[in-house]
């Protein structure tokens, strides 16, 4: 079990109150954008270990009888098919997720706006899709010279020209399937048509990064520009706060160029604005909970790593910029971090080099390092995951936990029926074989027992993975890097 740097039930309890309390400030209701990830914010659990991934939802279901969830997605990224990185699909798609899993856990989902809207053919297929699944659906458009064009902007030519979210709760929780959805434009929206209403409205930003009240360069902050390298996000000390309070605050290039303009909005819509930096926009106590820094410094830097190789990998599939690594390259000399300070990357490559094939390499908890090697069965990932699992168990490295009897059938299967051209077992077909052998065999137990203890543990892979090891690791928990090289040369690879 990784050592805890982060108070979970802290967090949860001060962002709670934080909340309520920006609640009443407004008095009628309050538009909260929220950034980042709700349900499985992974990032957060990754460099502040002991953050739970649903921390979020946990914090939104002490306010569920005042809360209401309003999903914006960009038009654009729906025509472009966009895809979350993390779980490979589309940004409809997780739209739905979304609603489904608010819905499971007893969270009143109120609608989906589609902003940026202009009649883009898959954006008005996805309308019909929702309302034909009994969601309301609202489009927000494009505003000529936003954001510089305030009087436009807060008029009926602006604003005024967006449908007008009907919400019925005191909180409006403003989220949506990725970045640049929209979502603080969505909420300024929904304040003009308030206080057209009479509506005491506010607004306020949920985000967990940068966090505002440790150092600019802290490996915490750092990792969140190493996370956001492809949006050209910059940590940045608040000069705004700093004038105001007299006290340093961090936040990102985004919200400091956009603040005059959202301080503007928020005096011609309401009156006066009450904040005085975009730091007072936030609602952040993530800084309040960190109860052990070194913790929290080693695991950030280990994310900047990884952030590292995934943007050498998407470059190599051609889905990324060589400046994402570029920029990453820059972050991981501030902290004074390289690969050498990953260990399973050497390990997986050493072994790939001595035996002239794919290999993967993953760390124990108390720093032992177990590697996996390709064979005519199982592929190098798969060899891994049953080596670890011995491991963990106890079990001696010469037992065979797979009979070659079970394992050749479903190579036949694969090859002759279902015309595969791989005959190795993937990692989610090892599993499923290990859970077949374990009703009648007593190691096969053991091992599958250790499976949960794999969770948070770190993995290299000499060559790209397959999307669906890929996605076996992501399941088990296993934070995954991989060399940007494909095991074959050829031009198509699944």
């Amino acid at each position: 079990m990784a050592t805890a740097g982060f108070d979970n039930n802290k967090y949860i309890e001060l962002q709670s109150q934080n909340i309520r309390d920006r609640i009443k400030m407004f008095g009628d209701k309050l538009y909260m954008e929220f950034g980042g990830k709700l349900f499985d914010d992974y990032h957060a659990s990754r460099v502040l270990p002991g953050f739970q991934p649903d921390s979020k939802v946990k914090m939104l279901l002490s306010l569920k009888d005042d809360a209401e969830i309003v999903i914006s997605i960009n038009a654009d990224a729906i025509e472009k098919n966009k895809r979350r990185g993390d779980l490979g699909i589309t940004y409809d798609l997780d739209t739905l997720r979304l609603i489904d899993a608010f819905r499971g856990i007893g969270l009143y989902v109120g609608s989906v706006v589609i902003t940026f809207f202009t009649g883009q053919p898959l954006a008005l297929a996805f309308e019909k899709r929702l309302k034909n699944l009994g969601i309301k659906v609202y489009r927000h458009y494009p505003i000529p010279d936003y954001p510089a064009n305030i009087p436009l902007i807060t008029s009926e030519n602006g604003f005024g020209k967006n449908d007008y979210i009907e919400t019925t709760r005191k909180l409006i929780v403003v989220t949506g399937p990725g970045p640049c959805s929209g979502k603080m434009a969505t909420c300024l929206s929904q304040l003009y048509h308030e206080y057209k209403r009479g509506v005491k409205a506010g607004y306020a930003k949920f985000e967990t990064f940068p966090i505002w009240n440790i150092p600019l360069k802290h490996p915490v902050n750092v990792a969140y520009e190493a996370a956001t390298a492809d949006l050209n996000d910059v940590n940045m000390i608040d000069p705004f706060h700093l004038e105001a309070y007299g006290k340093t605050a961090i936040n990102y290039n985004r919200d400091i160029e956009i603040f005059p303009v959202v301080h503007a909005m928020m005096e011609k819509i309401m009156g006066k604005s009450i904040y005085k930096s975009p730091t007072d926009m936030g609602v952040n106590m993530v800084g309040f909970a960190i109860s052990n820094d070194e913790v929290c410094i080693k695991a950030a830097k280990q994310e900047i790593i990884r952030r590292y190789y995934s943007s050498l990998c998407s470059v190599r599939q051609g889905m990324g910029e060589h400046d994402e690594v570029s920029k990453i390259e820059l972050l991981m000399n501030q902290v004074n971090t390289s690969s050498n300070d990953r260990k399973v990357i050497a390990a997986a490559n050493d072994k790939a080099r001595l035996t002239n094939a794919p290999a993967t390499a993953i760390e124990l908890p108390d720093g032992r390092i177990i590697t996996g090697k390709t064979s005519s069965l199982l592929g190098a990932s798969s060899s891994m995951l049953l080596n670890v699992l011995k491991e963990l168990a106890g079990i001696a490295d010469d037992v065979k936990l797979l009979s070659p009897t079970i394992i050749e059938p479903i190579q036949v299967m694969k090859t002759t029926a279902l015309g595969n051209h791989n005959p190795r077992l993937h990692t989610d077909e090892v599993l499923v074989a290990l859970s077949i052998c374990a009703a009648t065999d007593e190691n096969a137990q053991r091992a599958m027992a250790k499976v949960s203890e794999l969770r948070g543990l770190e993995a290299h892979s000499s060559v790209i993975l397959s999307r669906v090891d890929e996605q076996v690791f992501r399941k088990l928990g296993i934070n995954l890097t991989c060399e940007p090289q494909y095991q074959t040369k050829k031009l198509y690879h699944t």
